[in-house]
């Protein structure tokens, strides 16, 4: 996985006030937390948190006034509804070696059976265990020639080494539903009403 270098600063000034300037700043106000520690108040660089965060459950390892070296995942990020800008983010310390639970997006590939059926993610994410220095960004599954009813689980999935699932096996990630039928199904009820109003 990707590990990325931010530079970070302690911050003493807490409120709206504070926040607006410091991203009037183009900075990012956030809090370090984990491990039994006090959380821990930081300004970060905008633009590089931004661009982290492209990537899901990076990896950032934080040098905080020049002084203490960190490692951190992030567990919860803020944006302004409309523009889309950064507000606030929440990181949590991890350690080299230590097992965290995290949510990976689940991808698919291949074609489904012919006939119109859907594909329906029960899950747009699966929670997981991995070392916090490996967590995967994602995990593919085949979704080649499903018919309607069919249900990929939890354990279906493959994992990719040191990854354990952080739900139950029998955990329906995804379904195939079959749109045909119920559409078909429907216009009988409604048919069958008008024939009772006959």
């Amino acid at each position: 996985m990707s590990e990325v270098k931010l530079t970070a600063e302690t911050r003493t000034e807490f409120g709206k006030g504070a926040a607006r300037r410091i991203r009037r700043d183009s900075k990012v106000p956030g809090v370090l937390y984990g491990h039994g520690s006090d959380p821990l108040h930081l300004t970060l660089p905008g633009h590089d948190l931004l661009l982290a965060l492209r990537t899901p459950n990076v990896l950032i390892a934080l040098d905080i006034d020049g002084k203490t070296n960190e490692l951190a995942i992030p567990k919860s990020v803020q944006r302004d509804p409309i523009k889309g800008f950064l507000e606030h983010v929440d990181l949590q310390l991890v350690k080299r070696g230590e097992k965290v639970t995290v949510e990976i997006y689940v991808h698919t590939e291949g074609e489904l059976a012919p006939g119109g059926n859907l594909l329906e993610h029960v899950l747009n994410a699966l929670p997981v265990e991995a070392e916090a220095t490996h967590i995967p960004e994602s995990v593919t599954v085949s979704i080649e020639g499903l018919e309607a009813g069919a249900s990929i689980l939890a354990k279906d999935i493959p994992l990719p080494k040191g990854t354990t699932l952080a739900v139950e096996e029998d955990t329906v990630v995804l379904q195939v539903l079959a749109a045909q039928a119920e559409e078909a199904a429907e216009g009988e009820e409604a048919a069958g009403d008008e024939v009772a109003e006959a």
